[in-house]
């Protein structure tokens, strides 16, 4: 098939090197010309503008676009002028899925297609294909299938289940048309909502291991910390690196975050070149708007989100107000502690 892909950045250009290695052709348009001109140079073909882009593909046109969420809109209204009736547009990015919901209703009263691709895979995904979550019409999902199987990984990811035999489907391509338009960003949405939860439950319970020498200088003299009222029972020094290693092998806590985290330990057991600043990108927060809306508590997902509020600095104050009614009520100074 013949596919427009916008936004070359660490995912968009990948995605369109497998498009290409399986034989599609890619017409490409970036901001960064640089970025244009080195996949020009693997075989796709560039697109020095939005018009020019949309001039060289073929009607019906098939545009994807993966840029941030705020650039979405401005993008959409640009391309909405320069296509034609019977077009599609495809947001691979991680947009709010009710945005999704109001931009295939406007696209739509000018004749212009639209599906919401919620597109995991990061930096890896050329090499170990992207998990695929699509909204929209069920008939411009069979047309861009094609498209779809190419960039999923495919069902040799995972082991087969049987208990699927008789349900086949595309899920275990790596792709999955999960609704109407909206649903592949909202089924995106609680995956990265998932993901915060996931990673907090690695980093923390790390945390745990990396502390369970606190006692250990007890024996030398120094004084144990006011809570630790048996010291000897936390005299470990664990070798992480090695941990989260034997941990890949049989443990039912084996994942592929858990692959890049004993990759990044081995490298650097210190973990020295890394902030302890955790950004969010919004879909966490969306999370848990979803579960208030829904009545639905979400314990994990909350307390994740707000670990990497604190994470920024973003409690220091709060922290500041506990310190001080502590000294208010009993004197205690948090700098003797």
């Amino acid at each position: 098939m013949q596919l427009g892909m916008i936004g070359l950045g660490r995912m968009g250009a990948n995605m369109v090197r497998r498009l290409m290695g399986d034989g599609h052709t890619c017409v490409v348009h970036d901001t960064q010309p640089e970025q244009v001109a080195a996949l020009a140079a693997e075989g796709a073909t560039g697109a020095p503008s939005l018009q020019a882009l949309v001039d060289s593909l073929e009607a019906p046109r098939d545009i994807w676009i993966m840029v941030p969420a705020g650039h979405v809109d401005g993008l959409l209204a640009t391309l909405a002028d320069l296509m034609d009736p019977g077009d599609l547009l495809i947001d691979g990015g991680n947009s709010h899925y009710q945005e999704a919901i109001r931009r295939s209703g406007a696209l739509s009263k000018r004749g212009l297609h639209y599906m919401d691709v919620g597109t995991s895979g990061g930096v890896w995904g050329l090499e170990r294909g992207y998990c695929l979550m699509v909204g929209g019409d069920s008939e411009d999902f069979s047309r861009l299938e094609p498209v779809f199987s190419t960039l999923a990984p495919g069902s040799e990811a995972a082991p087969a289940i049987a208990a699927r035999k008789q349900r086949g489907g595309s899920a275990e391509e790596g792709y999955l048309h999960c609704g109407p338009h909206g649903a592949g960003h909202f089924v995106k949405m609680i995956h990265n909502g998932i993901e915060y939860g996931a990673m907090a439950a690695y980093a923390e319970g790390l945390q745990v291991l990396a502390g369970a020498n606190v006692g250990k200088d007890v024996s030398s003299g120094a004084d144990a910390p006011a809570h630790l009222t048996h010291p000897e029972h936390y005299r470990y020094d664990f070798d992480l690196a090695d941990i989260t290693e034997v941990w890949r092998r049989g443990s039912v806590i084996g994942s592929w975050l858990l692959d890049l985290t004993a990759e990044a330990l081995a490298r650097d057991p210190a973990l020295s070149g890394f902030s302890e600043q955790v950004k969010d990108s919004g879909e966490g927060r969306w999370t848990v708007q979803a579960a208030v809306d829904e009545g639905v508590p979400a314990h994990v997902l909350t307390a994740a989100l707000y670990e990497r509020f604190g994470s920024r600095g973003n409690a220091d104050f709060a922290n500041r107000v506990l310190s001080a009614m502590r000294f208010g009520f009993g004197g205690h100074s948090e700098k003797n502690d």
